[in-house]
């Protein structure tokens, strides 16, 4: 790894729980965000346990034993609201968080201008209705009924202005005994609703979903959208992927053949070829054999 720097401008930030996902995971993503960049960050990890293992210049924070609660460490993934909690992450330095399940294969620190002021928070834009002004006039005017939502696998804040986000969560977990209103289904849902007025995109030029931008129900459609060349040049560009967590791990994408064909719950297939995929099969091979080999010869944590 690296050698950070000792007086970093950002810091970017993990959270974790549970066994699912290896130390070996965990430094990779470290190790390749900051091979990735001129201005290493910050590390701070959130997680409910110690990581032997974990690279030495990871700080590890612990997570409130409030967002341990098992029903907010389902799905919804709200555990991972810990980070706005006040008193969790440092607030001296802006911050990006991504999901383990993240490849970087350039400068993070690019998206840190996304946020125009303290009190933005950046998502990726997940809804038809998108982030911007107009989205903003319908959360005031249904009273904060409709509003434009994002998805949380990075989101780019600054952990000093966005403690607002983790006291409305915990008041209204209070008040309603659990996740019984409707925004606390997700915790991305929750941000988005509760954030409307410095809620902001990262554009697919910086950063894509591998669901979204790779995944649909038309086999057709992806070999179209594989063929452009426009794509592909973005694709080659990209400073970070993010893939479908569990369901197609990284290592399980590099361990199936040419042309196989898997689909999610949503009935969106995956087609594992170049042909579909351009440039970014051979950067997913690339990024995660080391961990399949390292899980074939028994030195996965």
């Amino acid at each position: 790894m690296n050698t950070v720097v000792s007086s970093p401008t950002w810091q970017l930030i993990l959270v974790v729980w549970g066994t699912k996902y290896g130390v070996d995971e965990l430094n990779q993503l470290i190790e390749a965000v900051v091979a990735n960049t001129p201005n290493p960050p910050r590390v701070v990890m959130v997680s409910d346990r110690a990581r032997p293992g974990l690279l030495p210049e990871v700080e590890v924070r612990m997570i409130p034993e409030f967002y341990l609660n098992p029903e907010l460490m389902q799905a919804g993934c709200q555990t991972k609201l810990a980070i706005f909690e006040e008193g969790v992450l440092p607030d001296d330095l802006p911050a990006i968080f991504v999901d383990i399940d993240t490849m970087v294969m350039g400068d993070l620190a690019q998206m840190l201008p996304l946020a125009v002021t303290p009190q933005n928070i950046v998502l990726f834009q997940s809804a038809v209705l998108p982030f911007g002004s107009f989205a903003r006039w319908l959360w005031t005017v249904t009273k904060t009924r409709r509003y434009a939502r994002g998805n949380s696998s990075i989101i780019v804040f600054h952990p000093a202005h966005c403690g607002y986000v983790a006291k409305r969560f915990r008041s209204l977990f209070a008040q309603y005994g659990g996740l019984n209103y409707r925004p606390m289904i997700a915790d991305e849902r929750f941000i988005s609703w509760v954030a409307q007025p410095y809620m902001a995109a990262i554009p697919r030029r910086f950063a894509v979903k591998f669901p979204t931008e790779f995944m649909w129900s038309w086999r057709w459609f992806i070999y179209v959208r594989g063929a452009m060349p426009w794509n592909r040049r973005r694709w080659s560009k990209l400073t970070a992927l993010t893939l479908p967590g569990l369901a197609f791990k990284g290592q399980d994408l590099v361990a199936l053949p040419e042309g196989a064909e898997m689909q999610d719950r949503k009935g969106r297939r995956l087609i594992w070829s170049g042909r579909a995929l351009g440039p970014i099969k051979r950067m997913i091979i690339d990024y995660y054999s080391p961990l399949d080999t390292d899980k074939k010869t028994g030195e996965t944590s």
